[in-house]
């Protein structure tokens, strides 16, 4: 799902800095779908009735835009190209979800069919020429031997399907949903590199085993600047989830990983890493599918020994502490799964490569 607008602001900054941002470069999805300012309200007005159930949504309209891509009632990109059709579409739903508002959710919000109209009259204008068949596209990338990297949105545990929820995004996150978000077949992908902090984040609500309500949590957020890259909300802080972890190398197909944030815990005297759930007294063998089973879980953690050295500097994985190399080593015996890939700091140049990430390194290049 698309927000034309956020997407044209990111267009323009783009092109403030000398890039340029071209419909060769830059191809949007035919089928994908469009977030107009109706999506927005109902997502706002859905939690605001949930009370203190609430979902930590964004509010941002993405929860109702993948709903009436379900529904089959949503806006696809294609339908930038019949204005005449698609008002008429806008119309109807507008005043469909005016009456849901008002009767349903018996909410003062209102939407505004103008503005709608003049943001999707708008993404018609500005949006509508990045418009393509992008899995036509990447089958002849496929063919003429390209390389082609997808990159996956948020965490396992916020999938659809398989994470907590109801506190889950409202689309799937693993590493199997290119085939259908991308319209390529399984066999494309032949390597996955899952991707994960040295310790755990969650924002907004749902079950948290491992979160740390004291003075550490609150460093690890501060020092980790652990808030919301689109809310700008803290981000709940706690130690790693290995035991979640390995759940995400099971569903994704890990093949390696990269730990970031490697730095933030720098400093601390001993670092704890969660390697099972009990629950009612029973060891588990997995995470609950139940969000409220894994709100009760209790944690069996393992402690090692920190490092005090500022590790931001390091440029070679041997010129990290013992101790950080330890932990780096007991987290990839514990996952049954390499780390091949380190980071130090934000800058491109923290990227630290295992002697035995040649494959990785050799992709990136």
């Amino acid at each position: 799902v698309i927000d034309a607008t956020v997407l044209q602001s990111e267009i323009d900054k783009l092109r403030a800095t000398g890039l340029s941002v071209t419909p060769e470069r830059l191809v949007l999805d035919r089928d994908a779908h469009l977030i107009l300012d109706y999506h927005r309200i109902l997502d706002q007005a859905q939690e605001i009735s949930r009370g203190d159930k609430k979902i930590g949504t964004t509010g941002k309209g993405i929860g109702p835009a993948y709903a009436d891509r379900v529904a089959r009632s949503g806006v696809r990109m294609a339908e930038l190209f019949n204005l005449e059709a698609l008002k008429e579409k806008i119309i109807a739903k507008v005043e469909q979800e005016n009456r849901y508002l008002a009767t349903v959710l018996k909410v003062d919000l209102q939407i505004d069919f103008e503005k709608v109209w003049a943001e999707a009259e708008l993404a018609a204008e500005n949006i509508a020429p990045f418009v393509g068949n992008v899995s036509l596209l990447l089958d002849g990338a496929a063919k003429a031997g390209d390389k082609i990297v997808f990159e996956g949105a948020q965490g396992t545990l916020l999938d659809q399907v398989h994470g907590t929820v109801p506190y889950v995004t409202s689309s799937n996150t693993l590493s199997g949903a290119v085939t259908t978000g991308c319209g390529v077949g399984p066999k494309a992908i032949n390597w996955v590199l899952g991707v994960a902090k040295a310790y755990s984040t969650r924002v907004g609500e749902g079950p948290f085993p491992t979160e740390l309500n004291d003075e550490l949590g609150e460093q690890l957020r501060t020092v980790g600047a652990e808030f919301g890259t689109v809310t700008g909300r803290p981000r709940r802080c706690g130690w790693v989830d290995a035991f979640a972890l390995k759940r995400s190398v099971r569903l994704n197909g890990i093949d390696s990983l990269a730990i970031t944030k490697l730095d933030v815990l720098s400093g601390l005297d001993k670092i704890t890493i969660c390697i099972n759930y009990y629950l009612d007294g029973k060891k588990l063998d997995d995470v609950p599918s139940l969000a409220s089973d894994l709100d009760r879980v209790e944690p069996e953690y393992i402690e090692l020994d920190g490092w005090k050295e500022d590790i931001t500097k390091v440029t070679k994985w041997h010129e990290l502490p013992e101790t950080a190399r330890f932990y780096l080593a007991t987290m990839s015996e514990i996952l049954a799964c390499p780390i091949s890939i380190v980071s130090v700091g934000p800058d491109r140049a923290a990227t630290l490569f295992s002697n035995t990430a040649s494959y990785v390194k050799n992709f990136a290049e």
